[in-house]
């Protein structure tokens, strides 16, 4: 890993009350992104919400298994490219029967998803030995 190369991994239970400091976490990071030249307040935002979107659900769909579960972020950053996985032991989900939310209707629930396609650049969703993995790439804009 390069000096400016950011790996960083945090477990927490699900519970809400984790969501503010993930998403903290995530504004945080930006200022140790070294060579980032695009808008870090904007980014902060962005990684803010789309993490603790990610966690939200996953705390809702991973409530009905049990309290007790735990959730991994794994955040990391080489060169250009952030990755973000969010794992959960939940049932799952199929991410591409996750409809469009109606913005015409006032319901704020159904809108995470949307958000997190819309800000991050890739998104997918699969099972894998460690739980459900919603994974999330940005492509960062470096200075040349």
């Amino acid at each position: 890993m390069a000096p400016t190369d950011i790996d960083l991994e945090v477990t927490v239970p699900t519970h809400t009350r984790y969501l503010a400091l993930i998403g903290n976490i995530a504004e945080l990071l930006v200022r140790e992104i070294e060579e980032y030249a695009g808008d870090r307040e904007t980014l902060a935002y962005h990684l803010n919400l789309v993490l603790t979107e990610a966690l939200a659900n996953a705390i809702e769909h991973s409530m009905c298994c049990s309290p007790k579960q735990k959730l991994r972020v794994h955040i990391h950053v080489e060169g250009e490219s952030l990755c973000i996985q969010v794992y959960d032991q939940g049932t799952g989900f199929d991410l591409d029967a996750v409809p469009q939310p109606d913005f015409d209707q006032l319901d704020e629930r159904g809108r995470g998803i949307f958000f997190i396609r819309t800000l991050m650049d890739s998104v997918n969703y699969h099972r894998d030995s460690n739980g459900n993995c919603l994974e999330m790439h940005m492509k960062l804009a470096r200075h040349s």
